[in-house]
């Protein structure tokens, strides 16, 4: 056990002391500036002046560890960006890829002290190196179901605004004043958008950028057709929340037919590694021959693609669009 912490350790040290050092080289200096601007602030007898102004506006791109990677994303519009300002998440790039490369090198080493084989380092990082974009799927997926689980209420909103004698931009302000998150912020972007001079068809199908739904599509498609065409913005408002709200039952039906399926494949997936790890307190010298030899090797790595394989087909068979 202690062979496996000194390598971990040292590791822990060296990553450390190089954060440490790139930290004190990039924010030091700007910090001791700003010190000695507020110091001769303080002895000319002023106040001294602010930092930064939060209303703004220009757009502010968040800056992590590398702020060279974040600029440059940002220019070239990177999908990562685009999924961590859907993921709601307050992070940047650099740092996800910072992130990335840690659990990468903490995973490879604590595989290669477990397993003991050269192989165990590729498996371990690819695995650590995973981890934060599956997060980041995730947290993705799971903000984009409450947006279209709240859409509906969202369109009510606005339907009796508009029924009321509102135009559609106060319509889409009290939205955003009175949806919680993620329906409220993303109407705020829209309307502000829309409120500094960008023209409500781009602003709008902005909002069909960040937040990638079908539902999202139909209203903006509606609203600017509507605009084009005119007609009954209130009662095209009502048909489009009755229909989303129809999807939604017709979805969960789906869900509780299919439970089945899901559940025989998350049953398949955790099984062998359940077993793999009650055999190995059961009888450990019996496990690790499984990984020493050669042959044993390679049915680990065939079961594991295996595993991947049957799950993909799995959620494939099961995944029904409506």
């Amino acid at each position: 056990m202690g062979a496996i912490l000194i390598p971990i350790g040292v590791f822990l040290l060296v990553g450390g002391a190089v954060v440490g050092i790139y930290a004190a080289v990039t924010y030091l200096p700007a910090a001791l500036e700003k010190r000695r601007i507020e110091q001769r602030m303080r002895e000319a007898g002023g106040a001294p002046a602010p930092v930064e102004i939060e209303d703004s506006l220009l757009k502010r791109h968040k800056e992590g560890p590398l702020p060279l990677v974040d600029r440059l994303m940002a220019k070239k519009g990177g999908g990562l960006a685009r999924m961590i300002e859907q993921a709601g998440m307050k992070a940047s790039v650099s740092s996800v890829l910072v992130a990335s490369l840690m659990l990468g090198l903490l995973c490879a080493a604590g595989f290669y002290g477990v397993i003991r084989q050269s192989w165990a380092l590729f498996l371990g990082g690819a695995i650590g190196c995973c981890v934060p974009f599956l997060y980041l799927r995730q947290k993705r997926s799971a903000r984009l179901r409450r947006f279209e689980e709240q859409f509906p209420e969202a369109l009510d909103l606005m339907s009796r605004a508009i029924r009321a004698g509102h135009a559609f931009t106060t319509a889409m302000s009290m939205v955003a004043e009175e949806a919680p998150e993620p329906v409220g912020p993303e109407f705020r972007k829209s309307f502000d958008e829309q409120n500094f001079g960008l023209p409500l068809k781009d602003a709008l199908n902005n909002l069909t950028e960040r937040i990638p739904l079908l539902d999202v599509r139909f209203f903006v498609t509606a609203v600017l057709i509507q605009r084009e065409t005119g007609g009954n913005l209130s009662e095209i408002l009502d048909n489009l929340a009755h229909v989303v709200r129809e999807r939604f039952k017709i979805l969960r039906q789906v869900r509780v037919y299919t439970a089945h399926g899901r559940l025989t494949g998350y049953v398949l997936m955790a099984l062998p590694a359940t077993l793999a790890v009650v055999l190995s307190f059961i009888n450990e010298e019996h496990m690790q021959t499984l990984f020493r030899e050669r042959m044993g090797q390679m049915m680990v790595m065939g079961a594991i693609v295996l595993q991947i394989i049957g799950y993909v087909w799995i959620k494939r068979v099961v995944k029904i669009e409506v």
